[in-house]
């Protein structure tokens, strides 16, 4: 028997997560334009990778402006990095100016009532405080018109308000070809042509490989510094950070037509091998994977069978010889990266990255290999 990382025994699963592939992804993404800055969004408690961890090694790469998504999320990327610029991308909760104040955060501001409320309390501080604004070109999710947007240039409640970044989000940056994104590039250009002296910022991951008509003035990916394809149209150009990693808990042999897991799912088409791994959907591994997933033991692929419980799994390993008892099997990692565990799910790789669970131990590396 091998237990490749002994603490496993009392978790039952394991993460791996190599700090220096972050690192080097965000290199790669700001390569696609050297010519600007490259900043990193780290919300989800950095995509389910761990905020306070990979905070200060993405500041040491030499990122300067991090976003989150919401102003508790800032104040524990604010005690990692003091002295670091931080958006909070989802705006000013009512009455939420002082605490972002408190520590420092930017609100990323998306209508008239922020803008107001945020510029008051400037006001009242003396001074104005530094906020992004947002402008909404094609999502219809937050932020001004671009009708709103263009009234408000010169408006002096943009000063009051210390907006010194105009951002917008890509709808389908993933997709090159769409022609929504050029609408969008478009419709963004024309803020910034109103807003002059102002940096705009409008590429995500994928929009980072879209060209310089994307670029800006601000790189802003997200979930491709942690190892998520941003060219799913091409192989992926990041290299992969999460390796997870799950004890089988049991073997055993069942005859035809016996069934496994809840609801007997599934049965037995003829004599099979089967090992239960100690993981389910508690710690993040999606139910929806059931039947359609699969794990690797010692390199061999293994489907997963029956129903994915809360916290096990059930896999054929017939043609795994190296199946036993504190055997690992790898759910994310080697050829199953998060974009192929996410498709297999029915999903996409952001929710099996941000639904990483905190029952196993974290491991924290320079280099996976």
């Amino acid at each position: 028997m091998s237990i490749a990382h002994p603490e496993a025994a009392i978790h039952g699963a394991h993460l791996t997560i190599d700090l220096a592939a972050i690192a080097e992804n965000w290199r790669r993404l700001g390569a696609q334009a050297p010519h600007i800055p490259c900043a990193a969004v780290v919300k989800a408690d950095a995509y389910g990778c761990g905020l306070v961890k990979v905070a200060p090694v993405l500041w040491r790469a030499g990122c300067r402006t991090f976003f989150v998504a919401h102003a508790s999320e800032g104040a524990v990327a604010r005690s990692a990095l003091p002295a670091a610029t931080i958006y909070v991308l989802n705006g000013l909760t009512p009455g939420s100016g002082p605490v972002l104040a408190a520590h420092a955060l930017r609100p990323v501001l998306g209508s008239r009532e922020e803008l107001d409320e945020w510029a008051a309390l400037g006001g009242e501080m003396g001074r104005p405080l530094p906020a992004a604004l947002h402008v909404d070109t094609g999502m219809n999710r937050l932020g001004l018109t671009v009708p709103e947007a263009l009234a408000l240039a010169g408006d002096p409640l943009i000063q009051a308000a210390g907006i010194d970044l105009l951002m917008s989000h890509l709808v389908s940056a993933e997709r090159p070809d769409e022609s929504i994104n050029r609408r969008q590039c478009e419709a963004f250009g024309d803020v910034l042509r109103a807003y002059p002296g102002i940096p705009g910022s409008l590429a995500n991951s994928s929009g980072c490989y879209l060209g310089e008509g994307v670029a800006n003035d601000l790189l802003r990916p997200g979930y491709a510094i942690f190892g998520g394809n941003p060219t799913p149209w091409r192989s992926n150009p990041m290299q992969p950070v999460v390796r997870l990693e799950a004890s089988i808990a049991q073997v055993r042999d069942v005859a035809a037509g016996d069934g496994a897991g809840y609801n007997a799912r599934w049965t037995a088409p003829g004599p099979r091998r089967l090992a239960t791994l100690s993981i389910g959907y508690a710690d993040g591994y999606p139910r929806s994977a059931s039947g359609r997933g699969h794990a690797l033991v010692g390199g061999v692929p293994c489907p997963i069978v029956g129903l994915i419980s809360m916290d096990l799994i059930i896999l054929d390993v017939t043609d795994a010889p190296s199946a036993r008892r504190g055997e690992p099997a790898i759910l994310i990692g080697d050829s199953l990266d998060v974009d192929s565990v996410g498709h297999a799910a029915g999903t996409i790789g952001y929710e099996i990255l941000t639904g990483l669970g905190s029952r196993y131990v974290r491991r924290y590396v320079e280099s996976i290999d």
